[in-house]
């Protein structure tokens, strides 16, 4: 960048630069250091800040925003503001991947036995309630040979997915694989409340015996409000935004491949949760159990 004119000339008229700066409300030590072409500590650190910011940020799969990426930064000890995170990413064109609404997948039964609410739209983690309550749902992915129907077993407490399965499907086998898988990794220690939606698959016979069986108590929400199981809808908006959106699917395998990598090695293990205080649930969980 070239100095003002301005300033060179009264300088070389052996005038005073540092006069010459105020009346043109620049600093002399900006004088300087542009006539030199080194850049501020400022510009330094922002620059520095931008290659991580860029690094955090392809690290999460283009997925995380300025809070997250503020987040990871200030845990690894790079203090700054949250504001200055938000303009280098829009300096630098990155953005993280915002939420999209998804379409229902409910089927309710009218001939459904009566269940009660257990949950009451409290979704909040709970320190000393792991595998005490959780909820799950079923979402779709569309792939080149058909649909991929996707069921999940989600920790309240934890945020963790502890059970989940895919099939070509949406029979009761489906929801009942994915709490079989839950039951059998994490063997709770007490009863369990498991809170869905109002979804045939989950209010049929044959889930209530199976759940029966684990000891599992089922609870669902009200038909058509979708706040009554809020947290389960808000990790299928999650892993459409920064998953399956992104690309897409030539076959079933192939999207059950990704989606187990982005549960078992991203969404559990490394994603920040903003409401476990920017924690992964593995995390969340070590930090319960020391």
């Amino acid at each position: 960048m070239t100095v003002h004119p301005f300033i060179e000339a009264e300088k070389q008229a052996g005038h005073s630069v540092k006069r010459a700066c105020e009346l043109l409300k620049v600093s002399r030590a900006a004088f300087y250091a542009r006539r030199n072409g080194a850049p501020g500590p400022r510009a330094v650190r922002d620059a520095e800040l931008t290659e991580k910011i860029t690094e955090v940020h392809e690290t999460s799969r283009g997925s995380y925003g300025a809070p997250r990426i503020h987040a990871v930064l200030r845990r690894d000890g790079d203090g700054c503001g949250r504001r200055r995170v938000a303009r280098l990413m829009r300096e630098a064109g990155l953005q993280g991947r915002r939420r999209r609404r998804r379409h229902r997948t409910t089927i309710p039964d009218p001939n459904a036995a009566a269940r009660p609410d257990l949950v009451l739209r409290d979704f909040q983690p709970d320190p000393t309630g792991l595998d005490v309550r959780w909820c799950g749902d079923i979402t779709y992915i569309p792939t080149g040979e058909g649909w991929l129907y996707l069921a999940t077993v989600i920790d309240i407490a934890s945020r963790r997915v502890v059970g989940w399965a895919t099939a070509d499907h949406l029979r009761t086998e489906l929801v009942a694989d994915a709490l079989r898988t839950a039951c059998r990794s994490r063997r709770p220690d007490g009863p369990v409340i498991f809170h869905s939606d109002r979804g045939c698959q989950y209010t049929s016979r044959e889930f209530a015996i199976l759940a029966s069986e684990f000891g599992v108590r089922l609870s669902v929400g009200r038909t058509g409000q979708c706040w009554d199981n809020a947290l389960a809808e808000s990790f299928f908006a999650t892993l459409k935004r920064e998953l399956i959106e992104d690309r897409p699917w030539p076959s079933r395998a192939a999207a059950r491949t990704a989606i187990f990598e982005w549960i078992e090695g991203w969404y559990n293990i490394r994603r920040l949760h903003s409401s476990l205080g920017y924690r992964s649930p593995a995390d969340y969980e070590a930090v319960l159990a020391a």
